[in-house]
């Protein structure tokens, strides 16, 4: 079992920059992908970036390319997320995924590990 932890939302104003990490417990994630992923009271869950086992690969969804970062560090068991030039429409509950199975994916049901998610909210 792997337990994944978020920290690092919070409240920042359109503009500004906040790096939400992802904490792994339970067993090294450095063969896994592992993914970002955000949500809005009343819609689905949306693929925001992920990243291959072995970082060499990266998938951003078309809303945030160019503005947020992915990055994983196997010897720390950790993903971050860097977001630059935020908007009001990025505030959602964000969570970080892990997949077993080492290929990025944009889709949600490729992962098997969830964390419980951080608010980042973005006023205007």
């Amino acid at each position: 079992q792997v337990q994944l932890v978020e920290s690092g939302g919070g409240l920042v104003q359109a503009g500004g920059s906040l790096r939400l990490s992802c904490a792994a417990s339970g067993r090294t994630v450095s063969n896994y992908a592992m993914g970002w992923f955000r949500q809005v009271p009343g819609k689905e869950r949306e693929f925001v970036a992920a990243v291959r086992w072995d970082s060499f690969i990266t998938y951003y969804s078309d809303s945030v390319k160019g503005r947020f970062t992915i990055s994983k560090d196997n010897a720390r068991n950790a993903l971050y997320l860097q977001m630059n030039s935020l908007k009001p429409e990025d505030t959602a509950v964000y969570y970080c995924a892990a997949n077993s199975a080492m290929a990025a994916s944009k889709r949600s049901e490729s992962y098997d590990y969830w964390g419980q998610g951080t608010q980042v909210t973005v006023s205007s």
